[in-house]
């Protein structure tokens, strides 16, 4: 079973969160939310998020992904955690895929990862990514997937993403099933 790792923190964007949790525990992929502290996080509208552990606890094992949802703070408290991009760029260093949504590519641009690939991110953080990372090309999709990274736009194209996530940890076919079973 796929495992993935998703580290977050104050003001995260619920949808972007809860969505891609959702939808990748129904295709069966091992789901672990890592909260900074391993405290409770307050997100975007307000709205309490239990952490399943606090990221120091967890970030060691291994990870077939790490996705960063959006939000502010929570993208920037994410690219400031020594952490977080300790395991971003371990999953790197191991040919693993990496994902963000929203504001929070713009942490992977600050890390290097984005360096000479397609990407996105919520429209208001195009400059930053441009000025983070010169070298990457700025596309304007829903979902950009180049190599091992995945990028998108926000809490409208959480589902789209979290269906891309999916096709890339268990199949096309998987994806397909789980979006119909949602409708979507």
């Amino acid at each position: 079973m796929p495992s993935v790792l998703i580290p977050f923190s104050t003001g995260v964007e619920e949808i972007e969160f809860v969505a891609v949790v959702d939808l990748l525990r129904r295709a069966g992929v091992e789901v672990t939310t890592a909260s900074l502290d391993g405290a409770v996080v307050t997100g975007r509208s307000n709205i309490i998020i239990a952490a399943d552990a606090a990221l120091v606890d967890v970030m060691h094992r291994e990870w077939d992904m790490v996705v960063l949802p959006g939000g502010m703070p929570n993208a920037h408290l994410l690219r400031d955690d020594a952490n977080v991009k300790a395991v971003v760029e371990r999953l790197r260093a191991e040919s693993k895929s990496i994902a963000a949504i929203c504001a929070a590519p713009t942490a992977l641009a600050a890390y290097g990862i984005t360096e000479n690939r397609r990407v996105t991110s919520y429209p208001s953080c195009r400059s930053e990514m441009e000025q983070l990372q010169p070298s990457s090309v700025y596309v304007d999709d829903a979902v950009v997937e180049d190599d091992f990274l995945i990028t998108s736009r926000g809490a409208g194209t959480a589902v789209e993403f979290g269906l891309r996530l999916i096709a890339r940890l268990c199949g096309e076919s998987k994806a397909f099933e789980i979006r119909d079973s949602i409708v979507a």
